[in-house]
């Protein structure tokens, strides 16, 4: 099963300080909203990694969670230096870095998804500011990868989204011109490249895969020439079909994007109406789309100004992960800035949380990125703006 990753986040923090891979891709992003807070039956498990940073947009971010309900992710220590963990079901904390990882700022290792049996995908940032692959065994040893095709420049390079049960990696790599463009990456290495054929060529467009399913299915987006995004699925065969949701926005900067995708194929994600507002979805594997909002998720333009020129919606509903039975989680920010996490049932119903110590100030808050069964893990902004991680279970 396959966990979403952040991207460029709509939290002022992290687009301005994490890499943009976790996110480079302008595509899953966070923020949201909540009118008021729902009475909160769960119970919340606060963590942080050992040594991470104390100050404003330092800290630990989960991102993915497995069935077993292991964590992986990153934290940022002083200076904004990246490092990959992975939190055993137990509670029991193990860091990680890769050998190549520069030691900069905005430099380090990230942690992005955990599959069923504990391997873990992610990237790191080198001294030269490329990006680079790489699988972390269940045994702990990394292995490293590079897209042949991937340029070798600052904030080029290959990016790792995803991987699935048979160890089977799905990501996008960045070439030398800064187009983007799909990959997969197989357990035994061998790596396979794709670009949907209707994706633009200029830079920073092109092709993002996001999501592998258990049967070789990715979700992703791509971005056209005239930099409007659009939803995919590849099949394993190599079939792709593309899709927008009812409603999405056609100027520049709007559209579809997938962030997810689960065992039967189905793709939750976002897209960005006229007004650049975010808006929920979920397609079925047959093709259909249905939509939806957290109640309260704020229109309001003035959340726009808040992280200006990053090109990502500011305001409403953003589901990022998807588990086995088409349960999401997710983030929306509510209208005094307040970023607020919410789970949507298959049925449709939407609850919305909040870890008990999360902020209350403009895009501080709760944040959910993954999901299993039962289980979210996530992040949360506390009253200072550092990052801590959290377990919501029922």
């Amino acid at each position: 099963m396959n966990e979403p990753k952040p991207s460029r986040s709509c939290i002022r923090g992290t687009h301005r300080r994490t890499p943009g891979v976790v996110l480079a891709l302008p595509l899953v992003l966070l923020l949201a909203v909540l009118a008021s807070r729902s009475s909160q039956a769960q119970a919340f498990t606060t963590f942080n990694v050992p040594g991470a940073g104390t100050a404003a947009y330092e800290g630990t971010l989960p991102v993915s969670i497995n069935a077993a309900g292991a964590i992986a992710g990153f934290y940022l220590v002083t200076g904004n230096v990246a490092h990959g963990f992975v939190r055993a079901a137990n509670g029991k904390i193990t860091p990680f870095g890769a050998k190549g990882a520069g030691t900069a700022s905005n430099q380090g290792t990230f942690a992005v998804a955990i599959n069923t049996t504990g391997m873990i995908a992610g990237m790191y940032f080198d001294e030269n500011n490329v990006y680079h692959g790489f699988v972390r065994a269940s045994t702990g040893a990394i292995t490293e990868f590079n897209v042949a095709a991937a340029g070798k420049g600052k904030h080029q390079g290959t990016i790792p989204l995803s991987i699935n049960a048979a160890g089977t990696v799905a990501g996008s790599y960045k070439d030398a011109s800064d187009v983007y463009h799909g990959f997969l990456r197989v357990a035994a290495g061998t790596i396979t490249t794709f670009t949907i054929k209707k994706a633009g060529t200029g830079a920073y467009q092109g092709t993002k895969a996001v999501g592998i399913n258990t049967a070789g299915v990715i979700a992703g987006t791509y971005q056209d020439a005239s930099n409007i995004y659009h939803g995919f699925v590849r099949a394993a065969n190599g079939t792709v079909a593309s899709f927008d949701a009812p409603g999405a926005g056609t100027g520049a900067g709007q559209g579809t994007i997938s962030t997810s995708i689960d065992p039967a194929g189905t793709v939750a994600g976002l897209y960005t109406d006229s007004s650049t507002v975010a808006h929920g979805f979920v397609r079925a594997a047959n093709g259909t789309i249905t939509t939806f909002d957290a109640p309260g998720a704020s229109k309001n333009a003035w959340l726009a100004s808040m992280v200006p020129g990053n090109g990502i919606p500011d305001q409403g509903t953003i589901g990022f992960g998807i588990n086995t039975v088409g349960i999401i989680t997710g983030t929306y920010v509510d209208s005094s800035g307040v970023v607020r996490g919410f789970e949507r049932t298959a049925n449709g119903t939407v609850t919305s949380f909040d870890d008990p110590d999360a902020g209350t100030g403009p895009m501080q808050g709760t944040v959910g990125f993954g999901i299993n069964a039962e289980d979210i893990a996530g992040t949360y902004l506390d009253g200072t703006s550092v990052f801590h991680g959290f377990l919501r279970t029922p």
